[in-house]
């Protein structure tokens, strides 16, 4: 249960560092609201995993489905440069999330 949470925190913090786009420096109300919302939802499910998983994977595991999603949102969806330094750099922050799953011992 506790990596199901930790995938369903990642894929928040993707919502979130992208609503943050939309927010203008917190100055419009309901994507401020919509992205407070998804940080505060977001860190609860991984404070809720950190309860049975290594902090350290937990984490990791988190900002990696986070950093990579948004780069990908980012890049199918918001224009940002798909080239392939960069395709390369995310798919090496996903091996490093499956790694870390592999060796976690849960």
């Amino acid at each position: 249960m506790a990596w199901v949470l930790i995938v369903i925190a990642g894929l928040l913090e993707v919502a979130w560092s992208i609503g943050m786009k939309y927010t203008d420096g917190f100055t419009r109300l309901w994507p401020s609201v919509l992205t407070g919302a998804g940080i505060v939802a977001s860190m609860l499910l991984l404070s809720r995993a950190a309860r049975s998983l290594p902090i350290g994977t937990a984490y990791g595991v988190w900002v990696g489905i986070g950093a990579a999603g948004a780069a990908v949102v980012g890049m199918l969806a918001l224009g940002e440069p798909a080239t392939a330094a960069r395709i390369s750099f995310v798919t090496l922050l996903l091996v490093a999330v499956v790694g870390l799953k592999a060796t976690s011992g849960h």
